[in-house]
């Protein structure tokens, strides 16, 4: 949508209100900024920095009216590992390179098959990811003292336990303060932002009550700069640009899936549609500009996109002027920040780890105990224990082999035979057994998708033809709503295999999709225009026709027409005439 429209009928009451709840967006947003930054990482000042960057542009050039971007809790665990493993200026081209390939999928209009990452897969990654931002602020929750970060959780948990011996009740205490402030605001101050109040209450009893006991945004990380972001330059060479841009990619990526997910709960909170391609572009656009200030990666932040609305956000200018609040915060009130205890930045990240870890979707899909169960354990554990690409990679692999096997599995072919037991009705299909079969004639039911994933159906399809007295196969294709080359490889490799035996292949009731691949690939012509027939009754006369005069080489009845295998009555009864124009039941009949 475009600002000319999003700004039509705009008026002083809805200024208002875009003012008021961007100015308590962003005073939301601060605190959260600085824990970001501090748990991926990198001084509290890049995370704030990014939120007015990146969050002023992802509201001036997103595709959501109402989408608030930042950092956010979901890119804690890959942005420290980049920190950890190539150091910050490498995670600013990570960043940067994140953001060029935002723009490219937004422009190659990918945004709605972000859509189609399994479920299984982006919860799975999901609590993982909370389970790693809650693990790493229990250090800062005890105040242990010496800590290193880690890149593994079993490191980090080793490492935990070793510094135990250094921990501060002091820092206890200011975190018990900041998280039953949490707790209690939203029930006694629901307008109030509670992270505020927690960040506000417990750096004030830390610096009354026991003052200099706790360490400090400013004894850990110096004292934020206040004024307004710096031009930061990154250089962006082959040597440096070739290593992050698999990171780069998650980035992008998960940056991606957020961003469109905060946007549909916006949908659905307003009644109002979202541009998903404009809203990676303008994600890319935010994701370039961020690094170019000492920013970090960003995206859009669901739970300070729905305080945005329900604050009573209008339009897109409600982001931007949250953005300018943070701004002015940070060049008014910057050194004051410095004072602000870690211990209390603790309870907001796990607070947050909790809200974002799915534990109902999770719980609920473990107990369904599918094969999406195990997508869903596979990335979760990978995601702790691993790192949150492999993670990723994994997941989106194994839910696609087993989306292809349960695909493959649904392509069933069962053989039947006309049931003549009711003359002048609808033939009926009749399963074939050793008691009731003709040897000259089989009619084969394919139902489902014949593609590369359904090769050993197939192969049971071939498996259930008996050349050595056939004469004619009709196959009935009207249930097979798509082939791929993979299939029709296997369905011409059968059509030769039957013709060079002497027999006559017939097709009823091929769809549109399968027709035009096999006229593409020359099945079509091998098999013959006149072999293809919409109904099966059609098909089915004309292979009567064809062997009617023959002598039945299985059961030695004069004439097909007479044997009883077929009709299972009294030949008497059954002339070739009554057969013309028969149909099969539709009734898929299982072998």
């Amino acid at each position: 949508m475009k600002w000319k429209e999003r700004l039509t009928h705009y008026d002083a009451a809805k200024f208002r209100k875009d003012l008021i709840s961007g100015c308590i967006v962003g005073i939301v947003a601060i605190p959260l900024g600085m824990a970001f930054a501090i748990a991926s990482g990198v001084k509290p000042e890049y995370g704030l920095y990014t939120t007015i960057i990146a969050g002023i542009l992802i509201s001036l050039c997103g595709g959501s009216k109402f989408q608030i971007g930042g950092p956010t809790g979901a890119f804690i665990p890959i942005l420290l590992a980049i920190v950890l493993q190539y150091g910050y200026e490498n995670l600013l081209i990570a960043g940067f390179l994140a953001g060029i390939f935002l723009i490219l999928m937004g422009v190659l209009r990918l945004g709605t098959l972000i859509k189609f990452i399994p479920r299984p897969v982006t919860i799975g990654f999901t609590a993982g990811i909370a389970v790693t931002i809650f693990s790493g602020q229990i250090g800062n929750f005890l105040g242990l003292t010496g800590m290193q970060r880690h890149e593994y959780f079993f490191d980090n948990m080793k490492e935990i336990v070793l510094r135990l011996p250094t921990l501060n009740i002091y820092s206890i205490l200011t975190a018990g303060i900041c998280l039953a402030a949490l707790l209690l605001t939203p029930k006694w101050l629901p307008k109030v932002p509670a992270s505020l109040v927690g960040i506000l209450v417990s750096t004030f009893a830390a610096i009354w009550l026991f003052p200099g006991k706790v360490t400090t945004i400013g004894s850990a990380y110096g004292v934020i700069p206040g004024g307004l972001p710096s031009f930061h330059p990154i250089s962006l060479t082959w040597d440096n640009i070739v290593p992050m841009l698999q990171p780069a990619l998650i980035i992008a990526l998960l940056g991606s899936i957020e961003s469109l997910l905060s946007a549909v709960v916006a949908d659905g909170m307003t009644g109002t549609r979202h541009n998903s391609n404009r809203e990676l572009i303008g994600q890319g656009i935010a994701n370039i500009a961020a690094p170019l200030f000492g920013g970090i990666p960003a995206t859009g932040a669901i739970a300070r996109t729905a305080t945005n609305i329900k604050n009573g956000a209008v339009s897109p200018l409600s982001g931007i002027i949250h953005g300018i609040v943070v701004l002015l915060v940070v060049a008014l009130f910057a050194p004051y920040a410095s004072n602000i205890p870690l211990a209390s930045m603790a309870p907001i990240l796990m607070v947050v780890a909790w809200n974002m870890s799915e534990r109902k979707a999770f719980a609920h899909m473990l107990r369904t105990r599918t094969s999406d169960t195990l997508v869903l354990l596979v990335t979760f554990l990978l995601t702790v224990f691993a790192t949150l690409t492999v993670a990723v990679e994994v997941g989106l692999i194994l839910a696609v082999i087993l989306f292809v096997k349960r695909m493959g599995d649904l392509l069933t072919v069962d053989k039947v035979l006309p049931d003549r037991s009711c003359a002048g009705e609808k033939v009926m299909a009749h399963m074939v057994t050793k008691e009731h079969d003709c040897p000259q004639i089989s009619i084969f039911t394919v139902d489902g998708p014949l593609f590369f994933g359904a090769s050993q159906a197939f192969d049971r399809f071939v498996a259930q033809i008996d050349s050595n007295l056939l004469r004619v196969v009709l196959i009935r294709m009207g249930k097979v709503p798509f082939m791929d080359t993979t299939g029709e490889a296997n369905f011409t490799s059968l059509v030769k295999q039957l013709q060079q035996a002497g027999i006559t292949v017939l097709v009823s009731g091929l769809r549109i999709q399968p027709r035009k691949l096999m006229m593409k690939t020359g099945c079509y012509e091998l098999i013959g225009e006149a072999h293809f027939f919409e109904h099966t009754g059609e098909a089915l006369s004309i292979a009567l026709d064809e062997i009617h005069q023959d002598k039945c080489r299985g059961c030695r009845h004069f004439a097909f027409r007479e044997c009883p295998a077929l009709c299972g009555a009294e030949p008497e009864r059954h002339k070739l005439s009554d057969r013309k124009g028969a149909l099969v039941r539709e009734d898929k009949v299982t072998v």
